[in-house]
């Protein structure tokens, strides 16, 4: 076998990990952020051109969204609270570098994109903060100060 034909078969495998992965993401990021009943609406992006991948996880004190845009410019970010939606969207546009057809191969995405994020009831949409370092926006997500858990004793009779 040619070397050419392990490139091609290469690119096969690599293209069908992609759609894979693609299809997976797209079922993950149907499901809100912790209890929240789930809604086939909630994360649907409207028309984009890509969507950056997003680590959720949380704190004792906060939910945390960090949300890969790597050369974005921060005026390009739109971080929005909407009833109880967080949406991110913005533009990645491609550099003057080179013309598109000089380049052999572009793998990145550019263009507009859209997150969109069930907020719990836990949350204070007063006190969210973004903050945008190394290509990785980070949304915290603070949880009200009245909600605490709190544990409730069963009686056995």
């Amino acid at each position: 076998m040619s070397q050419r034909d392990w490139s091609q078969i290469r690119d096969l495998v690599d293209l069908q990990d992609r759609m894979n992965r693609l299809l997976d993401y797209t079922h993950e990021r149907s499901r809100p952020i912790g209890p929240s009943p789930p809604n086939p609406e909630d994360d649907l992006s409207q028309a984009t051109d890509w969507v950056p991948l997003a680590d959720v996880f949380e704190t004792p004190a906060a939910i945390v969204i960090k949300l890969e845009v790597p050369e974005i410019d921060r005026s390009e970010v739109d971080v929005r609270v909407t009833e109880n939606r967080l949406v991110i969207s913005g533009q990645r546009q491609m550099t003057d570098e080179a013309r598109r057809e000089d380049y052999y191969r572009i793998e990145r995405s550019y263009g507009r994109f859209s997150r969109s994020f069930v907020l719990p009831e836990t949350v204070d949409r007063e006190r969210i903060e973004a903050a945008y370092q190394n290509g990785i926006l980070r949304v915290t997500l603070p949880k009200r100060q009245d909600w605490q858990p709190r544990s409730v004793s069963v009686q056995v009779k």
